[in-house]
Formats: C-alpha cells, sequence, structure tokens
C-alpha cells in the first residue's frame, strides 16, 4: 500500500473539501438529522476549509493514496496543555485501508512530541461506528458532553492519554 502522510497545503483544498463532504453526506446519515446534512452545502464547505487551512493554529495533514488525497485530520495543541484532534475524515471509498489509523496516530505523535500529556477529541454520540474506531486505539470517554448549536446533536469527548494503548 502506498500511503503519503504530508502536511496540507491550501493546494489540497479541494480535495479535503472533497473527502469532507463525502464523509458528511455519506457516513453522517442516521447520525445527524438530514437538515444538518443537507447545510453544509458545497460552498459553506470551501470557505470552512478555506479559512481552516490558512490559519496557522493546527496542524492540517493528509493522507494520499496512489496520489489521491483519501484522508484528512486537523489537530493543536490547547491553551491547558493538553491537545485536540479537531478533524479526521477518510473518502469512504478508502475506508479499511488503513488510513484513519495512520492520521490518528500521526496526530496524537506529533501532539506527544510537542509535551502534551493528553489528547481529546470529540465525536458525536450516535457515531457508534466511529466511537467503536476511536476505543479500539486506545479513546475513552472522558465524561465530557456538548451539543453545538450548530448541529443540535450531542457529543462525547474521548480522551487518549500519554502512555495508553496504541
Amino acid at each position: 500500500m502506498s500511503v503519503k502522510l504530508r502536511t496540507a497545503t491550501s493546494d489540497d483544498r479541494d480535495a479535503i473539501v472533497a473527502v469532507f463532504l463525502a464523509c458528511w453526506r455519506e457516513s453522517y446519515v442516521g447520525v445527524l438529522p438530514s437538515a444538518a446534512i443537507d447545510a453544509m452545502t458545497n460552498e459553506r464547505a470551501h470557505d470552512l476549509w478555506t479559512r481552516v487551512l490558512a490559519a496557522d493554529d493546527a496542524t492540517v495533514l493528509v493522507a494520499e493514496h496512489a496520489g489521491v488525497v483519501q484522508g484528512v485530520t486537523r489537530f493543536a495543541p490547547d491553551p491547558g496543555g493538553g491537545g485536540a484532534v479537531h478533524s479526521l475524515y477518510v473518502s469512504p471509498m478508502a475506508r479499511g485501508l488503513g488510513l484513519g489509523t495512520l492520521l490518528l496516530d500521526a496526530a496524537y505523535d506529533a501532539l506527544r512530541a510537542g509535551g502534551t500529556e493528553s489528547v481529546a477529541l470529540w465525536v458525536f454520540a450516535a457515531n457508534a461506528s466511529s466511537i467503536a474506531f476511536y476505543r479500539g486505539r486506545g479513546w475513552l470517554p472522558d465524561g465530557g458532553t456538548r451539543t453545538q448549536v450548530e448541529f443540535g446533536e450531542p457529543e462525547l469527548r474521548l480522551r487518549r492519554d500519554a502512555g495508553g494503548p496504541k
């Protein structure tokens, strides 16, 4: 398997948006209300990822398989000394190739190398397959919950501490 992880550039925006929207429109069916899925228009997704790629407050990595961007993650240290994985998306066409694990591990390892002791991420509470994916890689619920107004669906915070299983 030929996979390359690298830092994303603004030239990757369209490919990242394609992965993001494929996940949003396929993976979130049954997880988010259809109105929330429909609200993520092509324009909104382009605006979102244009802002993300222009910001300097987080790292964005892409996974290329056979020369095509098939996955993306965004992560950053937080002011409290921990770290956060803000996004992890893998194209539905590339599932099962291990790209999600590679991206998640790269984000965790980079944050740990920067001195964080604990890294957190948020996942929709109804997204059982993603929760199982994270749990299988040592990410456990820490009791944190939220519901963002934008999506209106409960989320769980998962955390992986230094030295946890990989």
